[in-house]
């Protein structure tokens, strides 16, 4: 069982239209916002280089060409990223699975982060869950003062999780986006298109009992989904300009 993130797949969902803030992309899809200089999904790969991940794929959809074009011509040396299109809106459980279908690899486990959000979590971390093998795989947990943006995750006392909770005001844990999963729970995956992460397959996993940890981290996060946390993108990843930093 590996002990880091070396033997890890990571899928990045860069799928997005962007709605939100398309008014502020100079015709780009979200995830190739410019931030400081680079692509803010290329700082997401950075990212993942220091966290000892070697193989990206990246699950595109609106506009993947110009992601596609971007890491050919600028690829982030010690990472070998490829690019899965999706031919139409698949959700991000089923752009998850598109990637996988296509680059058919079978890694002990993937890590599935998004393209337009970052966290400075230890992500190696997670790999401990991996040595018990009733565990399926586990969530990113991120403790935050106000949970009113992001549905709430609720866990027992030995941190398996129990459900999402609905948006809420208030101090909670939210979901960061960030998961490890084995390899071969995609097979307990449910059917249907488009498919959620949040509203079909977790649910659907647990039903089965099937385990999922919850990994609590109290770590800088960004999401650059919104017209309010956009414009914080630039002063994150320069006041966190060291943590990315890997023979920049």
């Amino acid at each position: 069982m590996p002990s880091t993130l070396n033997d890890v797949v990571a899928v990045i969902l860069a799928g997005g239209y962007g709605t939100r803030i398309k008014h502020l992309l100079d015709g780009v899809p979200k995830p190739m916002a410019s931030v400081a200089g680079k692509p803010f999904v290329e700082w997401v790969v950075r990212y993942l280089k220091t966290q000892g991940i070697t193989k990206a794929i990246l699950s595109t959809g609106y506009l993947s060409e110009v992601i596609e074009q971007h890491f050919q011509n600028h690829p982030v040396d010690g990472v070998q990223t490829v690019c899965c299109p999706e031919k139409s809106p698949l959700g991000t459980a089923g752009g998850f699975l598109n990637a996988v279908h296509q680059i058919r690899k079978s890694p002990l486990a993937w890590l599935v982060v998004n393209g337009d959000s970052l966290v400075f979590a230890e992500l190696t971390s997670l790999t401990k869950h991996l040595l018990n093998s009733t565990v399926s795989g586990a969530i990113v947990g991120l403790s935050v003062s106000d949970a009113s943006r992001y549905g709430s995750l609720v866990y027992n006392q030995v941190n398996d999780l129990v459900k999402f909770a609905e948006k809420r005001p208030g101090a909670g844990v939210v979901n960061a986006g960030v998961y490890l999963l084995r390899n071969s729970l995609l097979e307990e995956f449910p059917e249907g298109s488009p498919l959620s992460f949040e509203n079909e397959v977790f649910p659907s996993l647990l039903a089965k009992n099937l385990c999922l940890k919850v990994d609590v981290i109290d770590a800088p996060f960004l999401d650059i989904g919104t017209p309010e946390s956009f414009p914080k993108a630039e002063s994150f990843i320069l006041n966190h300009y060291a943590k990315l930093i890997d023979e920049i």
